[in-house]
C-alpha cells in the first residue's frame, strides 16, 4: 500500500538517514575522524545497502531461487536505463561542489572516468571466465563505476578515479559471479 510506503520512508528517513547524514556531514564522529564523502557515496550507499540487505533477510529468497536463471527480459531498455542513470548522476556529483568551479570539473571529470575503467575491466574479466562479454555485464559495471566513484569523486586525480573504477570491478564481479 502507497500510505505504508510513505510511512515507511518516513521513518527510515528519521531514523536511518538522517543519523549517518550527521556522523559524516554535520560535524559527526565519522567526520571528525576524517571521513570524507564528496557526493554522499557513504553516507547513501551505505544506509540503502544496508537497508537492502536487512529486507532481503527479512523477506527471505525468492520461491525459485537456484532453479531458474534471473535475467533481465528487455536488454535495450536496461542499457538505456543505465545511460540516463550515468547523465543523471554526473548532475548529482558535479552538483555536490554547490557551484561550477574546478572542485565540480574535477568531480564531472571522474564521474566519466571510473565508469570507464570499471566497464572495461568488467568486460575484460567476462571474457575470459565466460569468453565472451554481454551488454548486462557492461550495464552493471558502470553502476558499479558510479557507486564506487561518488564518495571521492571530488577529491581524486582523474587518475585516481581510473583506479578506483577498475578495482572496485574485481570484488563486484565476483561476488556476482559466485552467485551465478
Amino acid at each position: 500500500r502507497f500510505s505504508a510506503y510513505l510511512l515507511f520512508i518516513t521513518i527510515w528517513s528519521l531514523v536511518v538517514y538522517s543519523p549517518i547524514a550527521h556522523w559524516v556531514w554535520g560535524g559527526g564522529w565519522l567526520g571528525a575522524w576524517g571521513v570524507l564523502d564528496f557526493a554522499g557515496g557513504t553516507v547513501v550507499h551505505i544506509a540503502a545497502g544496508t537497508a537492502a540487505a536487512v529486507g532481503a533477510i527479512v523477506v527471505g529468497q525468492r520461491r525459485d531461487y537456484g532453479r531458474r536463471a534471473f535475467l533481465p527480459h528487455n536488454v535495450p531498455m536496461m542499457l538505456i536505463g543505465t545511460a540516463l542513470l550515468w547523465f543523471g548522476w554526473l548532475g548529482f556529483n558535479g552538483g555536490s561542489a554547490l557551484g561550477m568551479n574546478g572542485s565540480a570539473v574535477v568531480a564531472l571529470v571522474n564521474t566519466v572516468l571510473a565508469p570507464m575503467a570499471t566497464l572495461a575491466v568488467w568486460l575484460t574479466l567476462d571474457l575470459v571466465r565466460t569468453r565472451h562479454a554481454t551488454a548486462v555485464g557492461a550495464g552493471t559495471g558502470i553502476v558499479v563505476g558510479l557507486v564506487a566513484i561518488t564518495p571521492a569523486c571530488g577529491f581524486v586525480s582523474p587518475l585516481g578515479a581510473l583506479a578506483i573504477g577498475a578495482i572496485s570491478a574485481f570484488p563486484s564481479y565476483f561476488a556476482i559471479a559466485k552467485r551465478a
